[in-house]
Formats: structure tokens, C-alpha cells, sequence
């Protein structure tokens, strides 16, 4: 994990209203803005969720949402991962995604997770364990594909 940079999990309760802004304003500069994916970020998972926070210098650089099992899928869910751009091309993202499946298996107890992936990230989240189970299918303008790590 990259000691430079400042790595936290919060509730929802947890976050203060500047994080929670911070937050939002972070994923729909990435996911809408950036990628022109006209959709409700906003999705009602926040508030039972976990979120990573990782910031330089009080500035928001990468984040990760913990979906627990029951809320979107049967098992835990990882998601919503951003890297700001400068941040992208130095395995700042898998750093991400680890700290996400360890913080997964410590509070839930399951080495399991689903996700939904962009189809062009395919490769990365193999390198996680995940595989690819079913069709490509739209969501939000962009293709994507549910992915599962059984452990």
C-alpha cells in the first residue's frame, strides 16, 4: 500500500458532510463527466456501505464503495472504484481493489464479492480473482459484466 497517501474507511455515518460532497462530486467527475455516462450515481447503496478514502495532501485521489451481502448482491461488492487521473497507470487502482477485498473479508468474513464491470477492465479484475460470468450487457451507456471471486 502506498505510505504517501492517506488511506480511510467510513461509514456513511462517518462522513462529514464535506467527505460525503467530496465524494459524489469525485465519482461524477470520473464516471459521468469523464466517461459520458449520463446516470444516477446516487444509487441508494451509500448509506449502508463502506468507503475508502484515499487522499495527498486532503485531496481526494482514489475510492472504493463496500456493498455488504443482502444490499445489491447475495455476497459482498465492491464498486464504484475511482482513481483520480494522474494517480492511473501505477497500480495505484490494485492497491485499491486490494485494501477493498481484505477490508471485505475482515468485516464480512467472505473471501466472495460480485461485481459489475466495465468490459475493458475485464483483465484487471482477473488479476483479483474475479472471472467472468455471463453476457456483456449496457449499463449506463457503457458495456459491462458481471464478475465473480469465490474465494
Amino acid at each position: 500500500m502506498n505510505k504517501s497517501l492517506e488511506w480511510s474507511w467510513k461509514t456513511f455515518d462517518q462522513l462529514s458532510k464535506h467527505e460525503l460532497y467530496e465524494v459524489l462530486q469525485f465519482r461524477q467527475s470520473i464516471f459521468v463527466v469523464e466517461q459520458q455516462s449520463w446516470y444516477l450515481d446516487a444509487d441508494g447503496l451509500d448509506e449502508f456501505s463502506h468507503h475508502l478514502l484515499v487522499k495527498k495532501n486532503e485531496i481526494l485521489k482514489g475510492y472504493l464503495r463496500l456493498t455488504p451481502p443482502g444490499k445489491k448482491y447475495k455476497v459482498p461488492s465492491i464498486g464504484r472504484i475511482a482513481v483520480q487521473e494522474e494517480m492511473r497507470g501505477n497500480n495505484f487502482g490494485h492497491e485499491i481493489v486490494n485494501e477493498g477485498l481484505i477490508k471485505s473479508n475482515t468485516i464480512y468474513n467472505s473471501a466472495e464479492s460480485r461485481i459489475s464491470a466495465q468490459q475493458y477492465l475485464i483483465k484487471f479484475y482477473e488479476k483479483h480473482g474475479f472471472e467472468v460470468e455471463g453476457d456483456i450487457y449496457d449499463e449506463d451507456g457503457i458495456p459491462h459484466v458481471q464478475m465473480v471471486k469465490n474465494g
